[in-house]
């Protein structure tokens, strides 16, 4: 049968968890009548396949991790939420009065986040949005989207597109997971193959696949963070402070140097 086709995946999978939530629009049916839970497929270029029910990207608050909520009390100013999927976190954001622009190259999870009530959107990449003549004072990479800088070579491409949006004095709250606490063999094995290559141990190679689309294959990167603070030597950006409570879940604030 070959490969599957490429499309929008992300966008896919949020409208019908959105639907299947809300019971409103087309939605996935087992046996034509009862509605299915919506599974993210997610496979590793090892051949690792792993699933989790897309459900989550639409949690209120109170469906939230602790580091959700401790990220949302370091946001000021004019925020920038990127990877703004479904609009949760920036949607809480715009009901706690803060001015939030919400950004995804996803088609589809810009208009669930919009559907929600994000009025402020951008369907863009971050690379290209760089253009703009907006201006922030947090950028958010949360729901793990620190994995958006990708690797140690493209990170500072990343790191320097969000200086050229950033307000004096501007900060960086991401949400990453340090990889390296597990003892799972076909982990360790990922990681030394990594290393091997010349890669970041956690430099995750991967596709999203849902029903018949798939994403073209990217890089994710899972990192600690001395592996972050590594990263950030020579961009404009400076690592102030680690909250790792949640282990290995961390909360990393970086701030733009003077």
């Amino acid at each position: 049968m070959g490969e599957p086709p490429i499309g929008d995946v992300f966008g896919e999978m949020i409208r019908d968890a959105y639907a299947v939530r809300t019971g409103v629009g087309p939605r996935p049916l087992a046996g034509g009548r009862v509605p299915r839970p919506v599974i993210e497929v997610i496979e590793r270029d090892d051949g690792l396949i792993n699933g989790a029910p897309v459900d989550h990207y639409l949690d209120e608050p109170g469906d939230w991790q602790p580091h959700d909520h401790r990220a949302l009390r370091l946001c000021r100013g004019h925020v920038l939420d990127i990877g703004v999927g479904a609009g949760r976190t920036a949607v809480e954001l715009q009901r706690r009065g803060m001015a939030v622009t919400g950004l995804d190259t996803s088609a589809g999870a810009i208009a669930v986040a919009r559907e929600r009530g994000l009025r402020d959107t951008v369907l863009n990449t971050v690379d290209a949005y760089a253009s703009a003549s907006a201006r922030y004072d947090t950028f958010l990479l949360l729901g793990n989207n620190l994995g958006l800088l990708e690797s140690a070579e493209r990170a500072p491409v990343l790191l320097d597109a969000l200086a050229r949006l950033a307000n004096p004095g501007a900060r960086i709250i991401a949400q990453g997971t340090d990889p390296y606490g597990t003892t799972d063999p076909v982990h360790v094995a990922y990681h030394r193959r990594n290393r091997e290559k010349g890669r970041l141990g956690g430099q995750l190679r991967l596709r999203l696949r849902y029903r018949l689309l798939a994403t073209p294959w990217f890089d994710y990167l899972n990192c600690s963070a001395a592996e972050l603070e590594a990263l950030l030597e020579g961009t404009r950006w400076s690592l102030k402070a680690v909250d790792d409570t949640d282990r290995p879940y961390y909360l990393a604030v970086m701030e733009l140097r003077e």
